[in-house]
């Protein structure tokens, strides 16, 4: 049996697109001579579709796309998944099996995830262990089917369908990503794989929608836990499995020297790679065109100009320079190297004179006062108008430019630097950030992104001789706590337990609790750790809880 994974990338609720893209990889299929043809989860309506599964005419759509594509099945054999209903009117997270123009089999998922991003038992029903369980047989092969989660659970379906018969297991995913997810994907597979005695194919979504991204790295593991084959990371891709490892006995199969791959990791380029793919997506499936960015001269704008001219092309992108009376020389000529490195568009709009305008206009109730943070925060909002302005007269999409250790601890003007219609880096720890940059000029064996941008002492420049170090700890001190608490949920006292200084970890926490308020309007941004500000974490903003 000649088999084919099609790891491919459709939008949410673009239906007839999605079908198309189905279509497309049936012909090329066929074109192969492949027997069998397997895409993601929720292919038709893609993945996650959220409260559009509550419009009763989309599901009524999705189900006749689905018998669509019943005629192009003549001499081949898909798996596709799609939204099923039942008589009673539930929902049901499906997959199809259509072999030779006749649908024969219907698969309902049994294990709905309900945690992080996942939210599947607000739409979905679960699948009957009794009949979901059955196996099907193509070209003397008995199959297993199963979809996402259910191949995460100890004991699940596959292992009950390893105990029917079975001596295949298939397991279409919409897995979302986020950095080290593969190689815990990896190792539950070959765990499956081998505690069952059984191969594995396991077809994956690619592609991002809104804040998640999914990575595709669809697989086939054989019996013995052992990586065959693999798609491309991030990319659309069209697997055929090679026939000479597709042996379904294992009696036969140690016989055989199986084509055995293995990889490496590398964490920093997923992100990059992730980063890149969430923003060329972002801006393709929601029609927009160009980007500008406010160039500060500072590595996060830096990074962020970086990822968009590698997901949309130097002529797609474009710097806004706004330096004030604190803003150093230094700042302003890295912002031209920089844009003179990636080839874009830069131009100066200082925003001294405006400034002073507000000083003016305020001064009748600032008299006798100090300058603190209302001042600084004033000219990071002129250079959010100034974006939010240039976005408006020109359709550019602003991108902004906030970390992840910046939104964790409130360190970002609201209505500010956070303006932008996309956040790209909010989840990216700084330090994190410095790998990046240290990774894009590595790898392009150039300075891409300046030295002195890298090497210079983190500030926002809002004041005289302003350092972040003012008002955070430095960040490798920072970091650390910040991820203890947020993506790792540990006490306080856990935290000062790892031997971080007290007042300083109590200090940070009240932090990132007081400033919930200020990252529920944030711009969406992509996830890439494995607990993102966002979707995934719902803290209410209103919160009496101390750590």
């Amino acid at each position: 049996m000649k088999i084919a994974l099609a790891q491919i990338n459709p939008t949410v609720g673009a239906l007839e697109k999605n079908t198309q893209k189905i279509i497309d990889n049936i012909q090329h299929a066929k074109s192969q001579h492949c027997d069998l043809l397997i895409f993601p989860e929720m292919t038709i309506i893609s993945y996650p579709p959220k409260d559009l599964l509550l419009k009763k005419n989309l599901i009524d759509k999705n189900l006749t796309l689905l018998h669509s594509l019943i005629p192009y099945t003549e001499n081949i054999t898909i798996i596709v998944g799609f939204v099923d209903r039942d008589q009673q009117h539930n929902l049901y997270n499906a997959a199809a099996v259509i072999s030779n123009q006749k649908i024969i089999k219907t698969y309902h998922k049994i294990h709905l995830p309900n945690y992080d991003v996942f939210d599947e038992k607000r739409y979905f029903k679960s699948g009957n262990t009794s009949t979901n369980l059955d196996i099907f047989t193509i070209h003397n092969t008995k199959i297993g089917l199963s979809i996402c989660e259910d191949i995460w659970i100890d004991n699940g379906p596959i292992q009950q369908q390893a105990k029917l018969g079975a001596n295949l297991i298939i397991n279409i995913s919409a897995s979302p990503f986020h950095a080290g997810k593969a190689t815990i994907r990896e190792n539950l597979i070959a765990k499956r794989a081998k505690e069952n005695n059984i191969p594995i194919i396991y077809t994956n979504l690619v592609g991002a929608q809104d804040d998640l991204i999914f990575d595709g790295r669809s697989y086939f593991f054989n019996e013995q836990g052992q990586k065959i084959s693999q798609g491309k990371a991030f990319e659309e891709d069209f697997i055929i499995l090679p026939q000479k490892d597709i042996i379904f006995n294992s009696q036969q199969s140690t016989e055989l020297q199986p084509t055995i791959i293995t990889a490496t990791e590398n964490i920093t380029k997923d992100i990059h790679d992730a980063l890149v793919l969430g923003i060329k997506d972002y801006f393709q499936k929601n029609g927009f065109k160009k980007a500008v960015i406010g160039l500060s001269g500072g590595i996060d704008s830096a990074l962020t100009a970086a990822l968009a001219v590698a997901a949309l092309g130097k002529e797609n992108v474009l710097g806004i320079t706004m330096p004030s009376k604190f803003s150093s020389s230094g700042s302003v000529d890295d912002s031209y190297i920089l844009a003179k490195n990636l080839k874009i568009e830069i131009h100066t709009l200082p925003i001294k004179e405006v400034f002073n305008t507000y000083l003016n206009s305020l001064q009748p109730l600032f008299h006798n006062t100090s300058f603190n943070v209302a001042e600084e925060n004033i000219q990071a909002r002129i250079r959010g108008n100034y974006l939010m302005a240039i976005s408006n007269k020109f359709g550019h999409l602003v991108l902004a430019t906030g970390n992840k250790s910046e939104l964790s601890v409130g360190y970002a003007t609201l209505y500010g630097d956070m303006a932008g219609g996309l956040a790209v880096i909010s989840d990216v720890f700084k330090t994190t950030v410095y790998e990046l940059c240290t990774y894009i000029n590595q790898e392009s064996n150039l300075e891409i992104i300046p030295n002195s941008t890298i090497t210079k002492e983190p500030s926002a420049e809002l004041r005289e001789d302003q350092k972040d170090s003012d008002s955070l700890p430095i960040y490798p001190i920072l970091d650390p706590i910040l991820q203890s608490y947020i993506e790792e949920e540990k006490s306080k006292e856990e935290i000062i337990a790892q031997g971080f200084d007290k007042i300083t970890v109590e200090r940070v926490i009240k932090m990132v609790d007081r400033n919930e308020y200020k990252r529920q309007q944030a711009a969406v941004g992509f996830k890439i750790t494995p607990r993102a500000f966002g979707s995934g974490r719902r803290i209410p903003i209103t919160n009496g809880w101390q750590g």
